[in-house]
């Protein structure tokens, strides 16, 4: 009787702690030895952690997506003040040179506004899982020295010189197309926000059968968002967002 009621009462414990983690306390303790419920107990302690990490993540999600729609905004609403400015000077303005001039800032703006939206689509169909691959063999050295070559002019003003290491050749199954814009990517980047008159390290090599891209470069400014987080959407180490 002595050992069946230490089961009941165990197992008690047991129930009460399911009932808490049912009822979203996921930092409810199970103390106590639990006898012959230990594994249980070991298992509803995974669950417990696999639940809170699921719900920060959820949580963190939820605010990238804020973030996301707040930074578009604001990205979408410069050039479109600026071109209904320009719209409204143009409509009043009687010399002929001056009405030149606005017209290539508007076109400017109205460049710049498109790349804003097109991103933003690119975006939305990554989201909805509905972007096709046209896989095919690319040689990723070559494909990145291509890039690198069309940026040189950016790199060149910003006094940024390179020091590469790659192979010959290291061919792998890509969507060229998505590639380029991924290097493309990391290296306007670069030009964007590295410090003027440092070295930029590029590597490419291969690992366990994989091509691995790696850039290092140094920030012109001081980065004060997590680094967990820097990878993540729209997110930029300016966080006042004065840079483009």
């Amino acid at each position: 009787r002595k050992y069946f009621r230490d089961i009941q009462n165990k197992y008690q414990l047991l129930l009460e702690s399911t009932n808490l983690l049912a009822d979203g306390n996921l930092d409810a303790p199970i103390d106590g030895d639990l006898g012959i419920f230990n594994p249980m107990k070991e298992e509803i302690q995974k669950i417990q952690k696999g639940f809170k990490k699921a719900v920060e993540e959820e949580v963190k999600s939820e605010r990238m997506k804020t973030e996301l729609i707040t930074n578009m905004s604001h990205d979408l609403k410069t050039p479109l003040t600026a071109i209904i400015t320009y719209v409204d000077l143009l409509k009043l303005e009687k010399d002929e040179e001056k009405r030149k001039e606005y017209i290539q800032i508007l076109e400017k703006k109205s460049l710049r506004l498109k790349v804003l939206i097109e991103d933003l689509f690119e975006i939305s169909k990554a989201t909805s899982q509905t972007v096709i691959l046209n896989k095919m063999d690319v040689d990723v050295v070559n494909l990145f020295k291509q890039v690198k070559l069309e940026l040189d002019s950016r790199f060149e003003e910003a006094k940024l010189s390179f020091r590469c290491t790659w192979p010959e050749e290291l061919i792998c199954e890509l969507d060229s197309q998505k590639t380029y814009r991924i290097f493309e990517n990391l290296l306007v980047n670069i030009s964007k926000y590295a410090m003027h008159g440092t070295r930029v390290y590029t590597k490419v090599c291969r690992e366990d059968n994989e091509a691995v891209i790696q850039l290092l470069n140094v920030s012109a400014a001081e980065i004060t968002v997590k680094a967990e987080d820097l990878t993540e959407r729209f997110v930029r180490g300016d966080v006042s967002r004065n840079t483009e």
